[in-house]
């Protein structure tokens, strides 16, 4: 290791070092440079982009956690702002796009204060008092409490959350489509753990806002239940258009094909009977030797038994698997010609080189095991009638240019696959993409109970709200709270400019409209649902024309992006 410099700044050889405003203007500028990345790709008119890797395989999207996830940020506070969008995306699902904008926002207004001589740490204490403040009058007065959520509110919610993506045309189709799906899966809390479903998509402890403002768990007496995303399996066939993808209700589709043309296409069975299938993630090969395995032989016709024994070993096998009643057997690794005699003969529907993940997700689904090795404590070979999945039939039906087995009344813990079709690869993951940011927004909103008007209203109302809060504080920290709101405005701005509206005119009807509602000169109760119609270029009621949003979006996205401001903002040494 070299040895510290002699002029007494501690650095190595070769080190570098920056400190005061130096720093913070460039951690700012760096995260300003991200947000502009993904700011055009805001609203339900955003544009796409276009990234091109080192090897050239192009992704066309305009999801900002995805958009982010592919750059190859270097600068440390930039890449704070990366690592944000990915929280927002895993905690919510949606809002990864505002949340960095808002974020980035936050950064510059508070930069603008240091350089006109606020301390930092005074900054920073006004933005976790002007977040607070924000969050309460959010629960109190915006929040609306669903207690039995009608399906219109939540298709309502899916088609806001897929308005600004390539599916956003056809959003009543896919809207009605998420919602059958997340509501498919649904659990009590205990069955949903018992099944094995990651914490993930099935976190437990998800407050519920109440109308009065507080946050708690769901009464102990009520049942919970839990919509587990893991449950449902997306997938992706070309050809056809979009408005002929498919919900399986129940069912699971697998990308795979029978192994051999002498198999039944489809084995049916009944309530008293149902079909079994066992999951293989095992070689269903002729046995051979192990590697370092030497056989001397002394007579030539033993080589001829060797070979027969080799045979019936790998029968044998078959025979338990076939004795247990299994009628479809799934396997992750390969499946030999000897081994397709016997399942041919027994009329049982093989498929070969299946997803290892797609089968535990079967198996999860039919209430059976995936099965690794049929060895038991005692050095026998023996396959457990138990490890079978059940369900009512099985399916090989042609989508595209091959083959997929349909697994039909899985009997587990549930499960539905969602097949989409599309012109091409890039179509298909993009609307991949944005089908999984709305059953998260329908799973968030069906476990919160609880929505908020979308469209700039929430922002709006929080900007006019914490203007006048401001006045109330008699210390320096009222600058920051001011700046706070100044700074919510960038997403009704944003949404304005990228439908090519006149931003400031819009966004200050929009204030008009919420100052109004908050001065108490709104007999009706409506003027706070009042939120941009972008298509329009004018200001409507945004809960009657069906564009919300699940209050948890707006609350975590506040609370993420102010914490990623105050984090950037506390560092004044590199």
């Amino acid at each position: 290791m070299s040895a510290p410099r002699a002029d007494g700044t501690g650095l190595f050889i070769g080190g570098q070092r920056e400190s005061g405003q130096d720093v913070r203007q460039g951690n700012v500028t760096a995260a300003l440079a991200v947000a502009n990345i993904v700011k055009t790709s805001l609203g339900p008119v955003g544009l796409d982009k276009m990234l091109v890797d080192d090897i050239g395989d192009v992704l066309i999207t305009n999801d900002g956690a995805t958009i982010l996830a592919q750059l190859e940020v270097e600068h440390p506070a930039a890449r704070v702002l990366v690592d944000l969008a990915q929280l927002q995306d895993s905690e919510v699902g949606d809002g990864t796009t505002s949340v960095v904008i808002v974020a980035s926002e936050l950064l510059r207004k508070a930069n603008e204060l240091v350089k006109g001589g606020i301390h930092p740490t005074t900054i920073i204490a006004g933005l976790r008092t002007a977040l607070k403040e924000s969050v309460s009058y959010l629960k109190k007065n915006m929040v609306l409490k669903v207690s039995e959520l009608g399906e219109e509110h939540l298709i309502n919610a899916a088609r806001t959350s897929m308005s600004s993506k390539i599916i956003g045309k056809e959003g009543d189709f896919f809207a009605q489509m998420a919602v059958d799906a997340v509501k498919s899966v649904k659990m009590k809390a205990g069955q949903a753990e018992a099944a094995g479903f990651d914490a993930a998509s099935n976190s437990t402890s998800e407050p519920t806002v109440t109308a009065n403002g507080d946050t708690a768990t769901k009464a102990s007496g009520k049942q919970r239940y839990k919509y587990p995303l893991s449950a449902i399996h997306i997938l992706k066939a070309h050809g056809k258009s979009a408005l002929e993808s498919h919900f399986v209700a129940g069912g699971f589709a697998l990308n795979a094909m029978r192994a051999a043309q002498g198999m039944p296409t489809s084995v049916e069975g009944s309530a008293d009977a149902p079909v079994k299938i066992a999951m293989l993630d095992m070689n269903l090969q002729r046995h051979r030797m192990a590697m370092g395995v030497q056989v001397l032989v002394k007579d030539p016709a033993e080589i001829e038994n060797i070979k027969k024994r080799e045979m019936d070993i790998t029968k044998e096998r078959i025979t338990k698997i076939i004795d247990t009643g299994a009628r479809v057997v799934l396997t992750t690794k390969g499946v030999d010609d000897l081994c397709m005699k016997y399942f041919v003969e027994a009329g049982i529907i093989c498929a070969r080189r299946c997803s290892k993940d797609d089968l535990k997700r079967l198996a999860k689904a039919t209430g059976g095991k995936v099965v690794v090795t049929m060895a038991d404590m005692d050095g026998n070979e023996t396959f457990d009638a138990e490890c079978l999945g059940t369900c009512t039939a099985v399916k090989e039906e042609r989508i595209g240019d091959g083959e997929m087995l349909y697994v039909h009344g899985c009997q587990g813990s549930g499960a539905s696959t969602i097949v989409l079709r599309g012109a091409n690869e890039y179509m298909l993951d993009e609307m991949d993409r944005a089908l999984h940011d709305s059953l998260c927004v329908v799973k968030r909103m069906l476990e919160s109970s609880t929505l908020v008007v979308g469209g700039g209203a929430v922002e709006a109302a929080l900007s006019v709200h914490l203007e006048k809060y401001a006045t109330t504080l008699n210390t320096r920290e009222q600058l920051a709270i001011q700046e706070f709101a100044e700074a919510l405005l960038v997403i009704p701005k944003t949404l304005a400019v990228n439908a090519a509206k006149d931003s400031s005119e819009l966004v200050a009807m929009l204030r008009a409209s919420h100052a109004k509602s908050q001065r108490g000169e709104d007999p009706e109760g409506n003027l706070q649902n009042t939120g941009l119609d972008l298509v329009n270029g004018k200001i409507r009621d945004n809960l009657s024309a069906g564009v919300v949003e699940p209050a948890i979006s707006k609350i975590k996205s506040l609370r993420f992006a102010t914490e990623a401001a105050i984090t950037i903002l506390r560092i004044d040494d590199r």
